[in-house]
């Protein structure tokens, strides 16, 4: 017995090139499913298959009259099933990558900002210090920058523990009038 699936075949491509909506109809019955669950296995996503499937039937009647099968009509449908879901693909990572470069960017000049923001606050708060009182200004350096003990900064200037509790409440009243955004 001869298998005349490849005359049928021809038949309905030659029909779908004159712009037969019948031999369309046939052809969309025949192979719509087995091309949805063919794309399903590629994405697991059973709109999307559908979606994907259908956008090829689509092209396939709009492009009737120029239609050029080499291969047989199946194989033809496979492949322009699997090519629109790579275009999918490409798409997607395209979408994607340019979201991940908005989120990037976007945190990169927050950071920026902020960057700047916090240098201009150090040039602020260091002008201000240098505003001190030449005692008051060494004794609050060695306290709050060098991280010295009181007893320590007594004994390096040579004045009581007293004294340098005093200069650190006066340099820190002075910088908290002078420089906001800072918590001594």
């Amino acid at each position: 017995m001869k298998n005349n699936y490849p005359d049928i075949e021809k038949s309905l491509i030659k029909g779908l090139t004159n712009g037969n909506e019948k031999s369309y109809k046939i052809l969309f019955d025949q192979y719509y499913e087995w091309l949805c669950n063919y794309v399903y296995k590629l994405c697991h996503d059973s709109t999307l298959s559908e979606d994907l499937v259908q956008n090829v039937m689509l092209r396939l009647w709009e492009k009737k009259s120029s239609l050029k099968i080499t291969t047989s009509l199946k194989n033809y449908l496979f492949r322009s099933c699997h090519n629109e879901f790579l275009m999918h693909l490409r798409v997607q990572k395209k979408e994607y990558d340019a979201l991940d470069e908005i989120k990037w960017q976007t945190l990169f000049d927050m950071y920026d900002e902020k960057e700047d923001q916090r240098e201009a606050d150090w040039n602020k708060l260091e002008k201000a210090i240098e505003l001190l009182p030449k005692k008051c200004r060494e004794v609050f350096k060695l306290s709050r920058i060098e991280q010295k003990k009181h007893k320590e900064i007594a004994e390096i200037l040579g004045i009581s523990t007293k004294t340098v509790e005093v200069h650190i409440s006066k340099a820190l009243r002075f910088l908290k009038t002078n420089v906001s955004g800072f918590f001594f």
